[in-house]
């Protein structure tokens, strides 16, 4: 891939360095993003994207395939699904605009041929009826039946902004029926074991509170460490 000085300006076509093997994405598509998010600060995740797949039962995780495009003009993101593999997640950088769908059932025909989990959009989508249909999941800010452009400019395989998280080429997406979160790669292997630590220690709590023997020191510990006189 040539240099990007060599593309023309506000134009570039990226290539990824890693991914995660199949392995780290089928143990993090085990588990529940909340979880995912209380490891990484309870400050991670998307802000104000939603889904628009019909089946919250499903699980997205895969290698973000970034883009960013000018607001309402999805010229590179036909080019980022041309270059997608399987089970590749496209997330997009569409400035949050609502006046134009980024992506619509045309597109989602042509994804779900290459097999791509998904989509994560930061702008509008169409056609509602053919995402319901399932076998693909999306997430994005809002709909519209308005049209978009195909006269760029845009890029691929960048680090990109999307619903207030940064996303560079690689990093795993993961959503469920909560919202949406991306784990940068290099931090996945010393992630995951804090995310089972995790799902263990809520388990423990779920069994206490459901029997009725939840430690009050638990919270009472708090409150006297703020100077409340328990």
């Amino acid at each position: 891939m040539s240099s990007k000085t060599d593309w023309p300006a506000g134009y570039y076509i990226g290539l990824r360095e890693q991914v995660p093997d199949r392995a780290m994405i089928e143990a993090f598509r085990q588990l529940p993003v909340p979880n995912i998010g209380d490891c990484m600060g309870r400050s991670a995740g998307a802000r104000g994207l939603q889904p628009w797949h019909a089946d919250r039962q499903l699980v997205l995780c895969g290698p973000a395939l970034t883009v960013k495009v000018r607001p309402g003009d999805n010229l590179m993101i036909h080019k980022a699904i041309e270059m997608a593999q399987p089970g590749d997640v496209i997330v997009v950088d569409g400035g949050g605009d609502l006046t134009q769908a980024l992506i619509g059932g045309l597109m989602r025909t042509s994804a779900l041929t290459k097999k791509i989990a998904g989509f994560v959009i930061d702008g509008a989508i169409r056609d509602l009826n053919e995402w319901a249909e399932g076998g693909i999941a999306v997430y994005a800010r809002g709909n519209t039946l308005r049209g978009p452009s195909k006269d760029g400019p845009g890029e691929v395989n960048i680090a990109i902004s999307c619903g207030g998280m940064v996303v560079a080429p690689g990093d795993l997406i993961v959503g469920d029926a909560d919202g949406v979160i991306a784990i940068p790669y290099t931090e996945l292997s010393a992630l995951l074991p804090k995310v089972h630590q995790h799902v263990e220690r809520e388990a423990r709590i779920r069994t206490n509170n459901a029997a009725g023997t939840t430690d009050p020191e638990r919270f009472n510990s708090l409150l006297r460490s703020k100077g409340c006189p328990l």
